[in-house]
């Protein structure tokens, strides 16, 4: 790998090799092109025609749902995340370490798994209405709609929140918490003047992961019936509602560079912390019970209630059904596949990206890298879309292949590549490989004796973050699967449509479980500390 060329490129601030430089811009173009054909063909429609779609009642309508979706759930998501991290950092929960991994949980199930759970377990005739039936109670309250998407996707984003709050506060002095309490603060001034401003960038960082998940989520909203950007982009396209679908997935793009700039600006500027030297820990006293109560009722509530339907459904068996519905082996085969293929390729292309930002610093190294992050911001049902109206039109050969599918996965998530490697380059000591070089080694030799050794911790969790999420893909799948290519998520998807509820045990448990593994490879290789 000539990464230590040091033949320079113009425009920048440092001198940057022009293999490397050209191999990053390469994957910085491959990320932004699909989405620049979805601004063309919007274009196309004409400007009368797009102010008519776009100024409808419907598409108003469906503006107003997804904003208040993204507000109710990002503030649910920062009303459970913040409490949570306190409880398990700053006072003397019992079980902190146990109660830290449960309600960080949540994350590794996919929202739309949740949904269907949810709605099985509350829906009209669903599992908990049958229990309650002989006590005289008819019916529940409505679990469809706006109340259900809100719940079911605050539960499992709000674990975003939680972990970027819970390592600020990690992090911080907490003596000058004490030392404000010398001062005559009481505790509730003392979290507001002295904790509140440091930790406020990390739970701007997660309030963000939380809101752009929900906004381009597509599984939740479709479940619960409730007419979100996502949702109704996917109708729009399956009844051949090219333009609206196209309108609507611009303006979905739009909303998501305001959550990110909203976001920059409440950030304000972060502090640096002092290393975390250790003050007093807050005893809970007569609280105790409740914050353990807190705890294992959002514990509950997002892990057990899923994990009993889906065990339950899986005990009882399934219901004879015709043969298109069965679960088949392959399909698991079909997933670890697929999301392997993105995972390596993901890891590759991130590499030259990551490299070149870590060691090169310049506005181009700095635009290289945050052009490959437009694929994460942007919804999978917006990419999927972008990518059959450019496939169908310009990348025929591979259009409904297994290369197209793993190109958009490698699109949406190669920023978490990207990001573990970027954070590993930075760890290594540009001394060691050089020192390599003085005994003769060619730089990529170098590089592959010395600096791939030290990053590996960091290209393994990257990749298996990766893997991790491409499990769980479900709109890009979906839009852009070849023909009888069936996955895991798919059949998930078959099954709901379907009625047949009990054919999505399986493959939902196997995701689960594999999803699980995954998890256990990045938390080992990052080394999170959960004391």
């Amino acid at each position: 790998m000539a990464t230590e060329q040091q033949t320079t490129t113009g425009g920048g601030d440092d001198e940057q090799p022009l293999g490397l430089t050209i191999a990053s811009g390469a994957v910085a173009a491959a990320v932004i092109v699909p989405l620049l054909w979805l601004v063309k063909t919007a274009l196309d429609v004409g400007f009368a025609e797009a102010l008519a779609l776009v100024t409808r009642p419907t598409t108003v309508q469906v503006f107003i749902n997804s904003t208040v979706l993204v507000v109710l759930v990002t503030a649910a998501c920062v009303g459970l995340g913040v409490p949570l991290a306190y409880l398990t950092v700053r006072t003397d929960l019992p079980f902190r370490r146990f109660w830290t991994v449960v309600v960080s949980l949540p994350l590794v199930i996919p929202s739309y798994i949740g949904a269907f759970a949810f709605v099985s377990a509350f829906g009209p005739r669903g599992v908990f209405q049958r229990l309650l039936a002989p006590l005289g109670v008819e019916s529940l309250p409505e679990i469809y709609g706006l109340p259900g998407a809100v719940l079911v996707l605050t539960l499992y984003t709000y674990p975003y929140v939680f972990i970027t709050a819970r390592a600020a506060l990690k992090s911080m002095d907490t003596t000058l918490i004490d030392a404000a309490r010398t001062l005559n603060h009481t505790r509730w001034e003392a979290f507001k003047r002295v904790t509140i401003p440091q930790i406020r960038p990390a739970v701007a960082a997660g309030a963000l992961l939380a809101a752009l998940y929900t906004l381009s989520d597509f599984g939740t909203p479709a479940i619960m019936r409730f007419d979100a950007f996502t949702r109704v982009i996917y109708v729009e396209f399956g009844a051949f509602g090219r333009d609206t679908a196209t309108l609507l997935s611009l303006q979905l793009v739009g909303v998501t560079l305001l959550i990110l700039t909203l976001e920059s600006m409440i950030r304000g500027d972060e502090r640096t912390t002092t290393g975390g030297r250790s003050g007093s820990v807050m005893e809970l006293g007569r609280w105790k019970y409740p914050a353990v109560g807190f705890a294992a009722l959002v514990g509950l509530v997002a892990l057990v209630v899923p994990l009993g339907i889906l065990l339950t459904w899986f005990a009882q068996g399934v219901a004879a059904t015709s043969r298109s519905l069965a679960f088949q082996p392959e399909y698991a085969f079909n997933s670890v596949l697929v999301s392997g293929a993105t995972a390596i390729v993901g890891t590759l292309a991130a590499l030259p990206v990551a490299y070149l930002a870590a060691r090169h610093s310049s506005r181009v190294s700095t635009l290289f890298e945050r052009a490959t992050y437009v694929g994460y911001a942007v919804p999978g049902v917006v990419l999927g879309l972008a990518l059959v109206f450019f496939g169908s039109s310009y990348a025929t050969p591979i259009y409904q292949t297994l290369y197209l599918l793993v190109f958009a996965y490698v699109i949406r998530f190669i920023p978490q590549a990207v990001g573990s490697l970027r954070a590993s380059f930075l760890r290594v000591d540009p001394a060691l490989p050089e020192a390599a070089r003085t005994l003769g080694e060619t730089p990529t030799g170098a590089f592959r004796h010395v600096t791939l050794p030290l990053v590996a911790p960091g290209l393994l969790g990257g990749a298996a973050l990766v893997f991790l999420t491409t499990m769980k893909e479900l709109p890009a799948t979906l839009l852009l699967r070849p023909a009888g290519f069936k996955t895991l998520v798919t059949h998930i998807w078959t099954a709901h449509e379907s009625g047949y509820f009990g054919q999505a045990a399986v493959p939902a448990l196997i995701l689960l479980f594999v999803s699980g593994l995954s998890m256990l490879v990045i938390i080992t290789q990052e080394g999170y500390d959960v004391k």
